[in-house]
């Protein structure tokens, strides 16, 4: 039966897998092993198949076997252990199913001449044998597995070692590719002559058809106006008054080599975990530099590292972030960072300034989870759950600092009481803010125009401080809905310079709310002005919040509220579901080859929509139910809209139709004919440019003499005197 099947599976090599199954239902039916595949053709030096069945009691053995020199058989299968060169290993991957590896125990190097070492091939088809794996019980054959195993020996050179150094010759006198037709590692290329992997009974059969030139290792050949190179057959009588005689070092094809020199070797990638060097203390903080704890580590805050949460993060300085890290639960945690113990918290760091800075630890309770557990198994019962008590919600520091030093850090340390059931998906919060006494440090968004994914600085008049007129930071925010996807869970981002975007979120409405529809419009219009609380936007990416020139007034279309629209019933008219807004800028200039984008304008505009409830697809619980919801969107995008450059005064008709007169358009340029002799012209000196000019218009006088026309005269008059 197991042959039969092993046919069926040879016959369509697209249906392996479910042969694999068969074999192993049938062997576990009828108690039976049987080898897949039972035949297998090896070339490398491991090999590997499948025992499938009931290998509870099973013993591999190997041996080498022959052709019956009568019958031509191999004879019946043997459980009789042998001496092979091969090791056999087995694994267990399933319950019916044993990972049989065979290993060749022999190295495939090819043997050198005279070579004693047994280890070795002697020729190069290295290994020629039959190998027969039989699985036995109680010294029983159950299967039989045959390998035929043809393996040639590996080839490598003989110098195989390598250095940490390159050492490339001086290219002044030696060229650095010697062999340039040498194109085979370990192997002679025809007509190559210059090739060291060419044996002398190789170069016997091109010797006289050799490559030509640079490429055939010539890379030096003696120019042809040398006197040496001078043959009887192609010289002219000429050549020995006109040819060189210099030195072969003074050769035109060195000039395309560069000056040798030692090179190190740079290693290449590797898949080994980097050695991180121990960390170097400074004495003074500057932006970006890493904060140092008292005994000369880094100060650690979990971090998001290329989109993953890193809990040992080191905290660089006036470097602020905010971050969600989410982790799974399965058992009460133990150890940083969700369970750290008090002496975790309270570490002293370098302060810059040659102190230290405690770390003031405030403890909170968080009463509501639901901003920070997302999801949960409800099915399990009560004598399952488990309580986990003071898990690490969140982690805000507060980091003070003058100068180049720290004065003080604060830490509110959030925690709550976990209910696990069978798992918990805990998204813990983690941020650092740098405050100046008691200002946030505030990134620009470039210098001095915006750069393309940097926020977009908003302001709002600062009311605590009417004398000066200072503007304060804000942002124009867009919809970043979580989880559910409502608006009163959703969170709020930036809107990002250059980027259009457009998000949303879900506001649940019922039949009841429709009813009170000047409610709702209000609802959602708060909802929409929510994200923009800014009166005022940044012209540049660095704005000073004392000068009102760097700053515009955003200017916010206003509903139109004179056409009033009645309401018919469960449904409401001129609800503003879509806040658009629109940003215009233009290029004010260039640095360093960098575009520099000033905003010239932002509009804040509202698109109405009409809600009602739908109570089609034979769900009509929302209209029969006054309190059932149904959920609708509000939307916000936003589009940054380029404003072209002033183009310059419109061209005349003259430039349009003569445009072989316009030098920006054409590469001779003939109204410049003589701009050699202007005094826009600095390519030299004006003495030296005029003197050259003079014996151009005699040359010009000369030749006008010389020529044609004044020998035609010269004819006239002497036909004159006649």
């Amino acid at each position: 039966m197991a042959n039969v099947v092993n046919i069926l599976c040879l016959s369509s090599i697209s249906h392996q897998v479910a042969c694999v199954l068969l074999f192993v239902s049938l062997a576990h039916t009828q108690n039976i092993v049987v080898f897949q595949p039972s035949y297998l053709t090896a070339t490398g030096p491991t090999v590997t198949a499948l025992l499938l069945g009931n290998t509870s009691d099973i013993s591999l053995n190997v041996r080498t076997v022959s052709p019956s020199n009568k019958t031509g058989g191999l004879g019946s299968p043997s459980c009789v252990p042998q001496v092979t060169q091969w090791v056999l290993t087995k694994g267990q991957v399933g319950k019916t199913a044993v990972r049989v590896q065979l290993r060749l125990d022999k190295s495939l190097r090819l043997c050198g001449e005279n070579e004693t070492d047994t280890d070795c091939c002697p020729e190069p088809l290295c290994v020629l044998e039959t190998l027969q794996v039989s699985a036995c019980v109680g010294g029983t054959p159950q299967a039989s597995l045959l390998i035929q195993a043809k393996i040639h020996a590996l080839l490598v050179p003989a110098n195989a070692g390598s250095d940490n150094k390159t050492a490339i010759p001086n290219q002044v006198y030696q060229t650095l590719g010697s062999c340039p037709c040498d194109l085979t590692f370990s192997a002679c290329d025809t007509r190559c002559c210059c090739d060291k992997d060419c044996s002398i009974e190789d170069l016997k059969l091109f010797v006289s058809h050799c490559l030509p030139g640079p490429f055939g290792g010539q890379v030096s050949p003696a120019p042809d106006y040398q006197c040496s190179v001078q043959s009887s057959e192609n010289s002219p009588d000429w050549f020995p008054f006109l040819c060189v005689s210099s030195p072969p070092e003074n050769n035109p094809y060195l000039g395309l080599f560069y000056q040798g020199d030692t090179i190190a070797s740079k290693p290449g990638p590797s898949f080994q975990g980097p050695i991180m060097s121990a960390p170097v203390p400074v004495n003074s903080y500057i932006q970006g530099s890493p904060i140092f704890t008292l005994n000369d580590q880094f100060f650690t805050i979990p971090q998001k590292v290329l989109g993953w949460c890193v809990n040992s993060a080191p905290v660089a300085f006036l470097k602020n972030f905010k971050v969600k890290c989410v982790t799974m639960l399965r058992s009460c945690p133990t150890g940083s960072p969700l369970q750290p113990l008090p002496a975790d918290l309270r570490i002293k760091v370098k302060n810059g300034q040659g102190g230290d800075a405690l770390v003031d630890v405030i403890e909170e309770v968080a009463s509501d989870l639901s901003q920070f557990i997302l999801s949960t198994d409800a099915a399990a019962s009560s004598d399952e759950r488990l309580v986990c008590e003071n898990v690490t919600l969140a982690l805000d520091y507060k980091i003070y600092w003058k100068g180049n030093g720290i004065t003080s850090i604060t830490l509110t340390h959030t925690v709550g009481t976990i209910t696990l059931n069978s798992s918990v998906a805990l998204t813990t919060r983690y941020s650092a803010v740098f405050l100046n006494g008691e200002f946030t440090v505030e990134p620009n968004s470039g210098n001095p125009g915006y750069q393309v994914g940097r926020p977009v600085i908003a302001g709002i008049v600062d009311t605590l401080d009417n004398d000066t007129g200072s503007i304060q930071r804000t942002s124009i925010n867009l919809w970043k809905p979580v989880s559910d996807a409502f608006c009163s869970t959703a969170e709020k981002k930036p809107v990002l310079f250059g980027e259009n975007s457009t998000s949303g979120c879900l506001l649940p409405v019922s039949r009841q709310s429709l009813t009170q529809c000047d409610l709702l419009r209000e609802t959602v219009a708060s909802l929409q002005a929510d994200l923009v609380r800014a009166t005022y936007v940044a012209k540049s990416g660095n704005p000073d919040p004392l000068i009102m020139t760097d700053w515009i007034n955003i200017s916010f279309v206003t509903l139109n509220s004179s056409t009033t629209m009645e309401d018919p019933t469960s449904s409401c008219y001129g609800i503003p579901s879509h806040q658009h807004i629109r940003v215009w800028s233009l290029i004010t200039g260039v640095v360093d080859g960098i575009p520099q984008k000033d905003i010239r304008a932002l509009e804040v505009s509202y698109s109405l929509s009409p809600w009602a409830l739908d109570c089609g697809g034979g769900d009509v619980s929302v209209c029969a139910d006054p309190m059932e919801t149904q959920l609708f969107p509000i939307t916000t995008s936003v589009t940054f809209i380029d404003i072209p450059m002033d183009p310059g005064p419109p061209k005349t008709r003259f430039q349009i139709n003569f445009t072989e007169y316009d030098c920006n358009r054409n590469d001779v340029c003939w109204p410049e004919l003589a701009f050699p002799f202007t005094k826009y012209y600095t390519g030299e000196p004006y003495s030296l440019s005029l003197a050259k000019s003079l014996i151009l218009v005699f040359f010009f006088i000369a030749a006008s003499i010389l020529g044609t026309p004044w020998r035609q005269i010269r004819q006239a008059l002497n036909c004159a005197n006649l």
